[in-house]
């Protein structure tokens, strides 16, 4: 079984994939969630998912993986972790007290980063932490999804210049 044949199985086995009526963080509605949250909060599998993140980037000469809050903070701990390449945590918004940074962690100007996230439908949360990182200096390799709900995330980040490969599609999983 491959690693990605694993993380689908693990998925799975965790009921993961949910059936319903769900409204998704992009407005959306939509007869089917990814509780990624549950998936993430299991070592197990971001023990899975940092693995096959790494093997996607171990030849890409990335200074700094960064993930997006919430949910693909601890996905970038895992992988920064394994790979020992310095995190990024990119926050929703500014907040109005301590440091006031958007970016948390050291980014320089001219580093290569690579971002990653758990899940994507249209990609918007995902391209709002990439446009935080290329303001400020940091050069985004490509962005790496653990699932892809292929409802034009790939090609709206593609349409940026941005490279996204997910793990997993969700039409892999049904």
């Amino acid at each position: 079984m491959t690693s990605k044949e694993y993380l689908i199985s693990i998925l799975k086995d965790n009921n993961v994939f949910k059936t319903g009526n769900f409204v998704l963080s992009s407005g959306k509605e939509s007869n089917y969630y990814i509780d990624m949250k549950k998936a993430i909060t299991d070592p197990n599998i971001l023990k899975t998912i940092s693995e096959l993140i790494n093997m996607s980037i171990k030849d890409d000469s990335i200074d700094k993986v960064a993930g997006p809050a919430l949910g693909a903070v601890p996905i970038a701990t895992a992988v920064s972790l394994r790979s020992e390449i310095p995190l990024l945590m990119i926050r929703k918004e500014k907040k109005g007290y301590g440091t006031s940074k958007l970016i948390e962690g050291e980014l320089d100007e001219g580093d290569n980063i690579v971002v990653v996230e758990d899940v994507t439908t249209t990609g918007g949360s995902l391209l709002k932490a990439i446009k935080a990182i290329q303001e400020n200096g940091g050069i985004v390799k490509k962005a790496i999804v653990v699932v892809d709900r292929e409802e034009g995330a790939i090609s709206s980040l593609e349409n940026e210049g941005i490279i996204i490969e997910p793990l997993i599609s969700v039409s892999e999983f049904f």
